[in-house]
C-alpha cells in the first residue's frame, strides 16, 4: 500500500482516500492511500454495513451516453456538496493521485478514464475528512438508491445520476471488479469513492471503502 502522508509533514488530512488504478484497459482496480491519525471523532462516515439496493426501489431508465467532456463540478443535493473537479493521473505507485491535501473540498477525477456522461464507469474519489473537520465525501454512505448526483461539463450540459447502490466494501478480500467494473455494458455509470469503516491505528488505514454507483438518467439545469 501507498502511503498517503504530505511529503512535508505539514497539513496532511486524517485519512486518505480509496483510489483506483485502470488495468488491461478492463476493470478498475482499487487501492487506498492512508494519511495521518484520525481528527477528534476518530469515526468516518462508511461505518454502516452495505446497503445496496432496498427491494421493490423504482427507479429510472437509464439515458443514452453522452460524448466526452471535461467534468467541473459535482453537486449532490442530499449531502448539500457543490464540488469542484480536478484531473488527477496516476502516481509512480500506479494509483490515482488524490485531490492535494490543502483542498479536502474538491473531488478528483481519474482523466485517463471515462467522461462522467460517457459510456462505462467514470471514476471520481474525494476525501471523507480532515484532522479537523469533514471533507467534501464525508457523509457519501448515507447516501440511498434513487438519490442524484449532478455533474457539470464543459460543453454546457449537466449529466444527472441517479444512485442504484451504495456498498461500503472491507478492504480484505476486496472486489475491485464488482466495485468499479461497469455494471451493465454501454451504460453511461459514476463511481463515487472514498474511505470508510473505522480507522485502524495498527495500520494507519481505513478499514473499507465506500463506492456509490450511480447510471446516467437524464441531462438538465
Amino acid at each position: 500500500m501507498s502511503d498517503g502522508a504530505d511529503p512535508s509533514g505539514s497539513g496532511r488530512l486524517t485519512t486518505g482516500v480509496a483510489w483506483a488504478v485502470l488495468l488491461l484497459g478492463l476493470w478498475l482496480w482499487g487501492r487506498e492511500l492512508t494519511g495521518v491519525q484520525p481528527g477528534p471523532s476518530g469515526t468516518t462516515t462508511g461505518d454502516v454495513t452495505s446497503v445496496g439496493r432496498p427491494a421493490g426501489a423504482e427507479l429510472p431508465p437509464a439515458a443514452q451516453p453522452l460524448g466526452d467532456a471535461l467534468p467541473q463540478r459535482v453537486d449532490i443535493p442530499e449531502l448539500g456538496v457543490q464540488a469542484p473537479v480536478v484531473a488527477r493521473g496516476l502516481d509512480r505507485q500506479g494509483a490515482v493521485e488524490p485531490p492535494p491535501f490543502d483542498q479536502p473540498g474538491v473531488v478528483g477525477w481519474y482523466a485517463a478514464g471515462v467522461s462522467p456522461g460517457a459510456a462505462g464507469p467514470a471514476l471520481m474519489v474525494g476525501h471523507v475528512d480532515t484532522e479537523t473537520r469533514p471533507a467534501v465525501f464525508y457523509k457519501l454512505s448515507t447516501m440511498q438508491p434513487g438519490e442524484t448526483v449532478r455533474v457539470v461539463r464543459d460543453d454546457g450540459r449537466v449529466a444527472h445520476f441517479t444512485v442504484d447502490d451504495v456498498q461500503v466494501l472491507p478492504r480484505d478480500h476486496f472486489d475491485a471488479a464488482k466495485a468499479y467494473g461497469p455494471h451493465r455494458r454501454g451504460r453511461a455509470e459514476l463511481r463515487l469513492i472514498t474511505c470508510g469503516g473505522t480507522f485502524d491505528r495498527a495500520t494507519r488505514s481505513y478499514t473499507a471503502n465506500v463506492v456509490v454507483s450511480a447510471y446516467l438518467t437524464g441531462t438538465g439545469p
